[in-house]
């Protein structure tokens, strides 16, 4: 069977790295060519030796992925995707943006989250955001895909189900998330330093992280209305992971039984959602390497409160494995096609 030639730009950052790993086990797609500023000319195992014997790739120039390959990811930091994206489209192939450029509806949010404009707003018209599990239906076909943030992806699938029954009060809603490192990406930065950020935690970007406008946008959609949150991310001393813990008051009549069973009907046929049974809490060490993402529930019968906790791998679920899910759709191939390898246990 002929496989689909896949590029990656950017493919020495974290999430580059682990769209490059997952790509390298997948049944119908070839990475052919992978592109960095900083490693240029470079082979991607002599950057990241764990390649060795699985990946000879020569790092080139940004061109050279997208005049090679059919689909194209871009792991770039947001501002850089425009021009990459414009030209795969204009030639028919498929591009999938990991970074925030085209996640947002509304330029005015752009301009206020991110300090920039659209450089071409009917081409930011033709991209399709898509958590697979709440957009599936939009993808296939797609040329232009903005793949989730992890924040978002965390919150909105935990959260998805309580939004669409409006079982739930959104004025009431509380954000708790907590991720590891590798969210702040590969480049340095002093509180992601291990001396730092080891034996500590702390919140950062309280109440002005750029999820922000992502998270309302989808949970607006979900909900039918205009949402304001409050979301607060704090840093983990892990590498990998997010659990959100999600605050919010039932609606009278909605008992921890017609949640629960709401919670049921929505994922049960998901292949990467899975609700926990009662009693057992997310943790992100069970969701390690994988495009999982648990879901527990919690009830404060005392306060009429639902807490639910929601754990995905920030580079897993969170970015590449989300991204090679939507490729999946939007080719027609099976959608857990490279992504069922089990998560380790320690």
């Amino acid at each position: 069977m002929k496989k689909w030639k896949v590029g990656v730009i950017g493919a020495t950052g974290y999430a580059g790295l682990e769209l490059c790993r997952l790509l390298l086990a997948h049944p119908e797609a070839e990475l052919a060519a992978v592109s960095s500023v900083t490693y240029l000319g470079q082979r991607l195992d002599g950057v990241y030796p764990q390649l060795r014997g699985f990946c000879d790739l020569t790092l080139g120039e940004e061109a050279q992925v997208v005049e090679s390959c059919q689909v194209v990811f871009g792991s770039l930091p947001a501002g850089l995707s425009e021009p990459i994206a414009r030209r795969c489209v204009q030639a028919g192939k498929l591009y999938i943006d990991m970074g925030a450029d085209f996640r947002l509806k509304e330029e005015a949010d752009y301009r206020q989250w991110y300090g920039k404009a659209y450089a071409d707003p009917a081409l930011h018209a033709q991209a399709v955001y898509s958590i697979p599990e709440l957009h599936r239906q939009l993808v296939p076909g797609a040329k232009l895909i903005a793949n989730p943030g992890c924040y978002p992806t965390s919150i909105c699938l935990g959260l998805a189900p309580v939004a669409r029954a409006d079982a739930a009060q959104p004025g009431s809603l509380v954000i708790d998330s907590k991720s590891g490192t590798t969210g702040a990406g590969r480049g340095l930065a002093l509180n992601t330093h291990h001396p730092e950020c080891n034996e500590a935690f702390a919140p950062y970007k309280v109440a002005c992280h750029r999820h922000t406008p992502e998270i309302e946008q989808v949970l607006g959609e979900l909900w039918g209305q205009p949402l304001t949150v409050t979301f607060v991310p704090h840093l983990l001393p892990v590498n990998r992971g997010i659990l959100s813990t999600l605050y919010l008051s039932l609606r009278p009549g909605w008992t921890p039984e017609r949640v629960r069973a709401l919670y049921e009907e929505a994922y049960a046929q998901e292949p990467f959602v899975r609700l926990l049974p009662e009693g057992e809490v997310a943790n992100i060490k069970n969701i390690k390497y994988s495009n999982l993402c648990h879901i527990s529930l919690h009830f404060d019968r005392r306060a009429g409160r639902l807490i639910v906790a929601s754990a995905i791998d920030n580079m897993g679920k969170g970015a590449a494995g989300q991204a090679v899910q939507n490729m999946n759709l939007a080719l027609g191939l099976a959608e857990t096609a490279g992504l069922m390898a089990l998560p380790p246990a320690f």
